[in-house]
């Protein structure tokens, strides 16, 4: 299938062609008003998104397992669940309280296009793990996962992704999280791509009920192109802490486009992106916070801050407020440039070369996003990700091969 060739066409005609269930009618609908996306539209217009949609796709095949392993994390492969830890209410539906105020169309295309729903309901505090392993190369994949988490319980979500196999598929998918009144949910998601891997459309989608709290941080790195929407309704006294650190080399084209809507009284949201481009990457950062009549008291702070390391890189920025009140505290901003040469002279003033001084200096930008993460393990596994994007080891690789210390590190980690 080529997805331009839904462009124009009836939501009844969509339904027909994506064979789903009556009860996504709306999201048919709204599919058809939005449109395909190209090139003029507001949300892709940073991002070679006509390529990808008028490509003629096969579809991903989904095998369903006999048997779903026990294992310590959740593992979804192709877009099926493969392997579950103890404990956790998992099933499929083919039915979910849809988002009919998303911006994104694809949100809408995956839903259609995806079957059955994956749904998780927590019920109790806990940490999870979620790997998504693709193995089909060159197909259109499509999946929407679910997560329901009930009140009063606390969840940690570390969202990683494996796809050696998967070379140039277009993986259309993303989470629609409910959080119920008094929980607290931190998400974490992990990704690293190169040239010629899969192309990930994800579409986040967070419903955040009154006094709830969700902390949801991107890491996204390497070569490859990729583009993440966020669409978060926040509730009376509710709250989103939204971190994104991009590391973009080569020919890249990688960012966030969000829309964060204050609806409640009192609710909070602030968000923070750090990009680091090099050579000729595109970093995005498109984001909307908008604050309803009846979001009395609302404080919502925005922010972002760029690092070009060399003349091809480019960075698009343009945070936003659209807001209807008065009684509310609200700010935003944003910076691009190069590393501060102060900085660096300051360094090599004391015997630090200069490359090495840009490393420190890079190392302690990220960082700042990276250090804020309060499950050390996750903070472990992301310093891991980013050292491997940017040294292309990490530092027990880089230990091991520069300082012929192999027969120490070995020793200390076998004890």
């Amino acid at each position: 299938m080529r997805p331009v060739d839904l462009k124009g066409i009836s939501g009844k005609r969509i339904m027909e062609l994506s064979l789903a269930n009556k009860s996504m009618e709306r999201a048919a609908k709204r599919l058809a008003e939005l449109g395909i996306p190209d090139r003029k539209s507001e949300e892709y217009r940073y991002f070679d998104i006509e390529p990808l949609m008028e490509k003629e796709w096969e579809p991903a095949v989904k095998r369903r397992p006999q048997m779903i392993e026990r294992a310590h994390r959740l593992v979804i492969t192709d877009g099926m669940i493969s392997s579950m830890p103890e404990g956790l209410e998992v099933g499929c539906s083919d039915t979910l309280d849809l988002d009919v105020s998303h911006f994104d169309p694809m949100y809408y295309f995956g839903h259609l296009f995806g079957g059955d729903i994956l749904q998780i309901r927590v019920k109790r505090d806990m940490k999870l793990e979620i790997k998504h392993i693709f193995t089909q190369p060159g197909k259109l994949l499509t999946y929407r996962v679910a997560i329901y988490v009930d009140a009063n319980v606390k969840l940690g979500i570390y969202e990683s992704f494996e796809a050696e196999e998967a070379k140039n598929a277009l993986i259309v998918s993303g989470i629609d999280l409910f959080a119920a009144r008094d929980s607290r949910v931190a998400l974490y998601k992990d990704q690293t791509l190169f040239e010629s891997d899969y192309t990930p459309l994800f579409s986040y989608r967070f419903k955040i009920d009154g006094n709830a709290e969700v902390k949801f941080a991107s890491f996204d790195m390497g070569s490859g192109n990729g583009l993440q929407t966020l669409h978060a309704q926040l509730h009376e006294n509710s709250s989103i802490l939204s971190d994104h650190l991009l590391y973009a080399v080569e020919n890249a084209r990688r960012g966030t486009v969000s829309k964060f809507v204050h609806i409640g009284r009192s609710s909070q949201s602030r968000q923070r992106a750090k990009s680091i481009l090099a050579d000729r990457a595109r970093g995005i950062f498109d984001a909307l916070i908008k604050v309803e009549h009846s979001g009395k008291y609302t404080k919502a702070h925005q922010n972002s801050k760029a690092v070009l390391l060399d003349s091809g890189a480019y960075m698009a920025s343009k945070p936003q407020l659209e807001i209807y009140i008065d009684d509310l505290e609200a700010s935003h901003g944003s910076t691009t440039g190069q590393l501060d040469e102060k900085e660096l002279f300051y360094l090599r003033s004391r015997g630090i070369a200069y490359e090495e001084a840009k490393k420190m200096l890079i190392l302690a930008f990220a960082n700042e996003i990276i250090d804020s993460i309060d499950d050390e393990n996750i903070k472990e596994r992301i310093h891991s990700s980013f050292e491997y994007s940017y040294y292309g080891k990490n530092i027990i690789e880089c230990i091991q091969t520069c300082h012929g210390c192999e027969k120490t590190v070995t020793m200390s980690q076998n004890d």
